[in-house]
C-alpha cells in the first residue's frame, strides 16, 4: 500500500474523507518523467491529486467560499468541478506541477506570505526562505522573484515529486533530497544554517515544527505560520507563542487565538498577523510598498465556514505538511 493511502486510511478526519475523494477521481496514470505525482490540499481544503499533468482526483472541499478566488477569478461557490477547472487552468498557464513550470514571478495577490518573503528578501531584511514548492520539496530560497514564482499561486502542499526545470532554477544542493524531494521544514531550517544563513525565514503548518525551530535557532530564525486552517486550539497557541507572522487561513481557532493578543492585522479577508515586532515591521514594510495601512476595522469578508478543531492526530507523511490532521467540532 503507498503512503499516501495509508495516511488517510489511519485518520480518523482522513477515513472519513476517503468516499468523498472518489467524487471526481480518474485512473491514474503510473509516473512517466513527465511531471510525476503531486498531492494538494488546494482551493477551500479539497485534496487534489496531478499525475504527469492531469488532474486524476479531486474531492469533496470542505468550504463553501473564499473570498480570494472569488476576488480574483469570480469563484462564487467552490465545488469540485470548480477545483477541477482552476488547477487545470493554472497546470496551461504557468505549467503547475509539470516541467513547464514558470518558475520565476512578480507579486500575484500584491500582499500575502509570498509576497512579504520576497520583499524581506530583497530589502536584505531575510538571507534566505526555507519554502515548500511542487518539483522540489522543502528548498532552500535567497532570489526573490524565485520564491514568489514557486509559493505564490500555490498552497497546502502534500506531496510532490521531482521538477528538472525547478531543481535547476533552486539549486539541488538547495534541497534536501533531489531524488525523492520530501517535505520537511525543520530539516530545511537545518540546511539554511548548514549554508551559514544569518536571518532565515520558515514556513511552518504543523504547530509543533515552530515550537523545535523557536528552541533551535532563536531569533535567528523567522517563522511563519502557513495553512492553518486545520489547527486545534492547542496549536493556535503553540503558533502565536513561536511565529513571528501567521495567516488565518480558514481557522476559527486562529482567529479567536488572535483576539487575546497584541498582533499587528492585515487584510479583511484572509487575515494576516503581525505577531512579533520583527513579524509586525515585515508586515508594515510590504503594506506601505503597495500604499496599504492594516486593518482598520472595516467589515470582514471571510471563507465560509470557518474552521473548528478540537483535537489532533499526527500520521506519517512529512513535517509541515498537511499530515496533521485534525478531528472537527460543529459549533
Amino acid at each position: 500500500m503507498p503512503p499516501y493511502a495509508l495516511l488517510f486510511i489511519i485518520t480518523p478526519h482522513g477515513r472519513a474523507s476517503v468516499g468523498r475523494f472518489l467524487i471526481i477521481a480518474r485512473q491514474s496514470s503510473t509516473m512517466s518523467g513527465k511531471g510525476g505525482r503531486h498531492v494538494f490540499d488546494a482551493i477551500g481544503m479539497t485534496r487534489v491529486v496531478i499525475v504527469d499533468g492531469e488532474v486524476v482526483e479531486v474531492g469533496r472541499p470542505e468550504l463553501e467560499f473564499c473570498p480570494l478566488f472569488k476576488k480574483f477569478v469570480g469563484m462564487e461557490d467552490i465545488t469540485p468541478e470548480k477545483v477541477r477547472e482552476n488547477i487545470e487552468f493554472r497546470i496551461k498557464d504557468f505549467g503547475f506541477c509539470t516541467e513547464r513550470r514558470v518558475v520565476r514571478a512578480k507579486d500575484y495577490v500584491t500582499f500575502g506570505v509570498s509576497e512579504i518573503l520576497s520583499t524581506a528578501l530583497a530589502d536584505g531584511k531575510l538571507d534566505a526562505a526555507v519554502i515548500a514548492a511542487d518539483g522540489c520539496g522543502t528548498a532552500v530560497i535567497t532570489e526573490p522573484a524565485l520564491l514568489q514564482g514557486m509559493c505564490g499561486r500555490i498552497s497546502g502542499l502534500v506531496e510532490t515529486s521531482p521538477l528538472e526545470v525547478v531543481l535547476d532554477a533552486v539549486g539541488r544542493d538547495n534541497v534536501l533530497d533531489p531524488e525523492t524531494v520530501p517535505l520537511d521544514m525543520v530539516k530545511g531550517a537545518d540546511l539554511a544554517a548548514s549554508k551559514g544563513y544569518r536571518r532565515f525565514s520558515v514556513t511552518v503548518a504543523d504547530p509543533d515544527d515552530a515550537v523545535i525551530l523557536r528552541e533551535r535557532y532563536g531569533d535567528r530564525v523567522l517563522l511563519v505560520g502557513v495553512h492553518t486552517s486545520h489547527v486545534t486550539c492547542e496549536g493556535a497557541r503553540k503558533m502565536f507563542d513561536n511565529c513571528d507572522i501567521i495567516t488565518a487561513c480558514a481557522s476559527g481557532r486562529i482567529r479567536k487565538e488572535a483576539e487575546g493578543r497584541d498582533v499587528l492585522v492585515a487584510g479583511n479577508k484572509v487575515q494576516i498577523f503581525g505577531v512579533t515586532e520583527v513579524g509586525k515591521q515585515l508586515v508594515v514594510d510590504k503594506l506601505s510598498s503597495i500604499g496599504r495601512k492594516p486593518y482598520q476595522g472595516e467589515p470582514k469578508d471571510e471563507p465560509r465556514p470557518l474552521m473548528q478543531f478540537r483535537s489532533r492526530l499526527l500520521v506519517h507523511g512529512g513535517p509541515s505538511t498537511t499530515a496533521v490532521r485534525s478531528f472537527r467540532t460543529v459549533l
